[in-house]
């Protein structure tokens, strides 16, 4: 208890200091956890996760049954980088924009079962979403899947980018218990 209290002080700081990157008062409930990353097998590894914050949505693929060395964890905030180091030794982090991933090779270039992003796409100017979901599914398999949470009452990514990508999104649950209530996206190629 004491460290999901110290993760949310932490979350509540960075807020304070640069509150359109973090976009949130505090973490994501388990309740959201579980509902983004409710589809994933481990069969999906190796996963993308891109903006991991204080891990709770890292932890869920954990307990999914996703081997922590097959994990990535791309994280710019310097003020989760040490705890995520420390917490998840065996998975691969990056200190990296998501919009910026260039030709960053993750898994030797294998290409992932799933993104999982706790990125706030609707504070972000649209051609930096663009990029994001431009660079995901370039490391994305086939029939991979990004999945994206949003507090809006529709996909935080605007109906012309996804047609102009080639891709569909699909809202897949509701998580009533978190602060506030939010609904999870599937985004998946066409």
């Amino acid at each position: 208890m004491q460290e999901a209290s110290g993760s949310s002080w932490t979350f509540f700081l960075a807020w304070i200091r640069d509150p359109r990157r973090i976009a949130a008062i505090a973490p994501s409930s388990p309740w959201l956890a579980a509902a983004m990353t409710a589809a994933i097998a481990p069969t999906c590894a190796p996963v993308i996760e891109l903006g991991p914050g204080t891990g709770v949505f890292t932890d869920a693929l954990l307990e999914r049954g996703v081997p922590e060395h097959r994990l990535a964890l791309v994280e710019l905030g310097d003020e989760f980088l040490d705890a995520l180091r420390t917490r998840y030794p065996r998975a691969t982090l990056v200190r990296q924009d998501a919009s910026r991933l260039g030709s960053i090779q993750f898994f030797g270039g294998e290409l992932a079962g799933a993104v999982v992003s706790g990125l706030p796409l609707l504070s972000m100017p649209p051609a930096r979403v663009r990029r994001v979901l431009q660079d995901a599914f370039l490391r994305l398999r086939p029939d991979g899947a990004f999945y994206q949470f949003t507090y809006g009452f529709r996909c935080p990514v605007p109906t012309r980018l996804l047609e102009r990508l080639g891709l569909k999104a699909t809202r897949v649950a509701i998580a009533l218990r978190n602060l506030p209530p939010a609904a999870v996206y599937r985004i998946e190629r066409r």
